[in-house]
C-alpha cells in the first residue's frame, strides 16, 4: 500500500465551571453560569505558551501546531503522520499536552483567587449551540479528477456517521430529547466548498496543499466528529484511506451521489437505525447501511483483486474487521460487539446504565453533564481513563507511546526536521519562525530552509541550520 501523510486538527470546547452549589454544577459548559468567560479562560490556558512562544499560535518539540482558533477554541493540529497508529498516538498526544496546560491553568486561577476550574471537551458542539470542528487531511498526488474524486467521497462522509459518530443527546424543538449518531451533522450546510466558517462544508476544497504543490493536494476534510475512543479515531481515518487508495486505483463510484447531501445528513444522524432510506441521484432510495456495505464491498474487493490485501498494515486489518463489524451491530439492531470501540456506542450505553439507575428522561439536565463529561480530557475528571481501566472503552495505544510523543515528533514524516528545529532552538533560547514548510532563524542572516517533501523526514539544510543555531 501507498504511504499517506494525515493529520488531525482538533478544536476543543472551553468553559470555566464555578465551584459545587456556586452556580452551574461542575462539568457544565452554560456560558451565563460560567465563573469565566471562554475567552478569559483561554488567557489563562495559553499563559504560559505566550511566555515562552511569544504568542498563542506555536509549533511545539514534536512537530505538532498549537493555537488559540476563533471563538477561543484551544486548537490542536497534529504533526505528519504517515502511519494509522502514528496518528492515533499523535492525536492523544495533543490531549495529554492540552491536559496539563489546563491543570497549570487552573493553578494559576487558585493562585489569583479565582474560583472555578477551567475545563477542556473534545467535543462539537457547546449547550448554546455553537460548533466546531475536527478537520482530517489526507495528501493526495495532483491529479486532474480531484473534485470528482471529492464528489464520489460525499456520499461516503455522509453515511460515515453511523460508525463514527460521536454520539448527541439531541434536544427536540417542542422539548424532550432524542440520541443521534453525530454532533456535527446538523451544523454542515454545503457539501464542497473552498470556505471553512461561511459555508462550513463537509470537503474544503481550499487548494493549500502545505507541500509541493505540482505534486500534491491536500483532501481536507471537516464533517468528521471529534473522537474520544481511539478506535474510532483509527476507524475514522484508516477507512478513509482505504477508500481514497481505491479512487486513486482508478475505482468509480458515482452510482451512490446523493440527490440532496445536507438533507441526508440530518436524516442519517437521527435515525438510530441506520435504516432510513435516502434518495440518490439516480432515484432509488437506500439506507446509511446500505451505502457503507456498498462502500466496504467495493474496498474488499479491490484488495482482493489487486492483490493488495496481503500488503495490509496489522492495524489496516484492525480498520477492515471493525468496519464490517460495526455495521453488522447495525443490521442487528445490537451493539454488543462494538460498545467499547465505537463512541456512540460506548456513550450510548453509558447514559444508558445512569438513567436506568437513576430513573431519568434523555432530556434531563444530569445526563446532559454526564454526556459531557465522556468528552472531558482531563486525566482526573473525564471519564474516558476510567471506562478504558474498567474494560468499557478499548485502547489502541500504550500511555508510554504517548507520553513519548508529547515530545518526540513522528520520526519518518517531515516532521522530525521540524521538532528537532524547535527543541534546538528552545534549548538555544534562539528567535525562529516556523510553520508547516518553512523553518526559519530570525537574525540578520534571515536563514531559510522550505521543506516541500512531507515524507522526508532527512534534509541536509536542516542540519545546516541548526548547527547555525548552536553557533
Amino acid at each position: 500500500m501507498s504511504r499517506r501523510i494525515f493529520g488531525v486538527e482538533t478544536e476543543y470546547g472551553i468553559t470555566c465551571a464555578p465551584p459545587p452549589g456556586r452556580g452551574a454544577a461542575v462539568g457544565t459548559d452554560d456560558p451565563d453560569t460560567a465563573a469565566l468567560s471562554a475567552d478569559d479562560a483561554a488567557r489563562y490556558l495559553f499563559r504560559k505558551v505566550v511566555a515562552w512562544g511569544r504568542s498563542s499560535n506555536v509549533f511545539l518539540r514534536n512537530g505538532a501546531r498549537l493555537y488559540l482558533d476563533v471563538g477561543s477554541h484551544p486548537e490542536y493540529a497534529t504533526a505528519e503522520c504517515d502511519d494509522v497508529h502514528q496518528l492515533v498516538v499523535n492525536d492523544r498526544a495533543g490531549e495529554r499536552i492540552l491536559d496539563g496546560m489546563t491543570e497549570e491553568a487552573n493553578e494559576l486561577l487558585a493562585e489569583d483567587g479565582v474560583p472555578g476550574t477551567i475545563h477542556l471537551f473534545k467535543n462539537n458542539v457547546d449547550s448554546a449551540g455553537n460548533s466546531f470542528g475536527c478537520h482530517e487531511n489526507y495528501l493526495v498526488r495532483r491529479r486532474r479528477d480531484f473534485q470528482a474524486t471529492a464528489e464520489t467521497l460525499v456520499p461516503f462522509f455522509v453515511t460515515r456517521q453511523i460508525l463514527t459518530g460521536a454520539g448527541h443527546v439531541r434536544p427536540r424543538p417542542g422539548g424532550g430529547a432524542s440520541y443521534a449518531f453525530s454532533q456535527r451533522a446538523d451544523q454542515m450546510w454545503d457539501a464542497l466548498s473552498s470556505a471553512t466558517t461561511r459555508s462550513r462544508p463537509i470537503i474544503n476544497t481550499r487548494d493549500e496543499p502545505l507541500a509541493d504543490q505540482d505534486k500534491y493536494r491536500r483532501m481536507h476534510v471537516i464533517v468528521g466528529d471529534s473522537s474520544v475512543a481511539e478506535t474510532t479515531t483509527m476507524l475514522k481515518v484508516g477507512m478513509t484511506d482505504l477508500v481514497l487508495g481505491m479512487l486513486e486505483d482508478g475505482a468509480r463510484v458515482r452510482d451512490l451521489d446523493l440527490a440532496e447531501p445536507m438533507r441526508a445528513i440530518r436524516e442519517i444522524s437521527r435515525d438510530m437505525t441506520a435504516t432510513t432510506p435516502v434518495e440518490l441521484a439516480d432515484g432509488r432510495r437506500v439506507s446509511a447501511l446500505d451505502v457503507q456495505t456498498e462502500f466496504l464491498t467495493r474496498v474488499t474487493g479491490w484488495l482482493d483483486s489487486t492483490g493488495r490485501r496481503g500488503e495490509l498494515t496489522d492495524v489496516q486489518r484492525r480498520v477492515l474487521d471493525l468496519w464490517e463489524r460495526g455495521l453488522q451491530a447495525l443490521r442487528a439492531q445490537d451493539p454488543t460487539s462494538v460498545q467499547t470501540e465505537l463512541d456512540w456506542a460506548i456513550k450510548a450505553r453509558l447514559l444508558e446504565r445512569y438513567r436506568e439507575k437513576h430513573t431519568l428522561g434523555l432530556d434531563d439536565p444530569r445526563v446532559a453533564r454526564l454526556s459531557l463529561a465522556y468528552h472531558d480530557i482531563s486525566s482526573t475528571r473525564g471519564l474516558a481513563r476510567t471506562l478504558a481501566a474498567r474494560g468499557l472503552m478499548a485502547r489502541l495505544t500504550t500511555d508510554e507511546e504517548v507520553d513519548a510523543a508529547v515530545t518526540a515528533p513522528p520520526p519518518t514524516t517531515r516532521a522530525r526536521l521540524r521538532g528537532a528545529f524547535v527543541a534546538e532552538a528552545q534549548d538555544r533560547r534562539r528567535d525562529i519562525t516556523v510553520d508547516w514548510v518553512h523553518l526559519k532563524i530570525n537574525d540578520a542572516a534571515q536563514s531559510t530552509v522550505v521543506l516541500k517533501d512531507p515524507f522526508s523526514p532527512v534534509d541536509e539544510r536542516v542540519e545546516e541550520l541548526m548547527a547555525a543555531l548552536r553557533a
